[in-house]
């Protein structure tokens, strides 16, 4: 009962992404049955209690540093609503130590690349939809749960922008370039004619039977179309938004420009970008200087 008190609080007080709430509460009910295995009740939890919880997550070899954060991030949470609700006197996760996460710099793919995916030639709807699709995350930058969320009316070819709602369903507009639209446009034709006489889903981004593409989809064509169009690097929906954010910086953009477009909360979030710049420029250094 409280898990699921908790979980509509990160939903409607909260408001964040169905993932996280489903991975917070997955995470939560994994501490509420180890309370269980040492005979105490969930709000009587305490700090020797939450270390061994926290000891018994690091022992897990299958279980990446990022998981364990996770965890003890909605555990963390969770007696934080607890506090709220007055359901507890104390916090017994205040002095819960976060293992502080080494952040990977993110790969992306050169522009030479982007240019040969964008350069293959579609013979049907399906391709057709793919080259869109990785477009318009090279484009935007979007995350895929916003790429295939997107509907008919939260675009503007026009006058080049799409709404994209982020986590939280926070919305945003992203600014498209004209080849962008050019493409969506096309697509928008093929759609059109390949379910002329097919009722579909409102979304832009349609499967054979005109519903909403999943994500598994857009991950499998997007592989598909790298393998076609003779590219090495393993392809996934992310690393398109790492290669938008990446090549943005290197042509000048700042970082609060950068910020508002990927729809990041923090500019610390964001940061992580101008590590990959850095490299960037080392490269160069090392290159072009008499003695790099």
């Amino acid at each position: 009962m409280l898990i699921e008190e908790f979980k509509n609080h990160l939903s409607f007080e909260r408001q964040l992404s169905p993932n996280t709430i489903l991975a917070y509460r997955r995470d939560v009910k994994q501490f509420n049955d180890f309370c269980v295995r040492h005979n105490k009740e969930l709000t009587a939890a305490t700090p020797e209690l939450l270390d061994n919880f926290v000891y018994s997550l690091k022992a897990e070899k299958s279980l990446a540093p990022a998981s364990v954060f996770r965890k003890i991030e909605a555990v963390k949470c969770f007696f934080k609503f607890l506090l709220i609700e007055g359901l507890i006197k104390e916090d017994p996760t205040k002095f819960l130590y976060s293992p502080r996460l080494i952040q990977k710099v993110p790969s992306q793919l050169s522009q030479a690349d982007m240019e040969k995916l964008l350069s293959f030639p579609p013979t049907n709807f399906t391709e057709w939809r793919t080259l869109c699709i990785v477009s318009l995350f090279y484009a935007t930058g979007l995350r895929v749960s916003e790429l295939i969320n997107l509907r008919l009316e939260n675009v503007n070819t026009k006058e080049g922008w799409v709404l994209a709602f982020g986590k939280g369903r926070k919305q945003r507009f992203v600014p498209m370039h004209q080849e962008a639209c050019t493409l969506l446009e096309r697509y928008l034709f093929e759609r059109n004619t390949h379910f002329a006489t097919k009722e579909t889903d409102s979304e832009i981004f349609l499967n054979k039977h005109g519903k909403k593409i999943s994500r598994i989809s857009v991950w499998k064509d997007i592989e598909m179309l790298g393998r076609q169009a003779g590219i090495s690097t393993p392809l996934h929906p992310h690393l398109f938004r790492h290669t938008f954010a990446s090549h943005l910086l290197q042509g000048g953009a700042d970082l609060r420009s950068l910020q508002e477009m990927l729809g990041h909360e923090s500019l610390n979030t964001t940061q992580i970008y101008t590590h990959v710049n850095v490299q960037d420029i080392r490269a160069k250094h090392r290159k072009f200087h008499p003695r790099g």
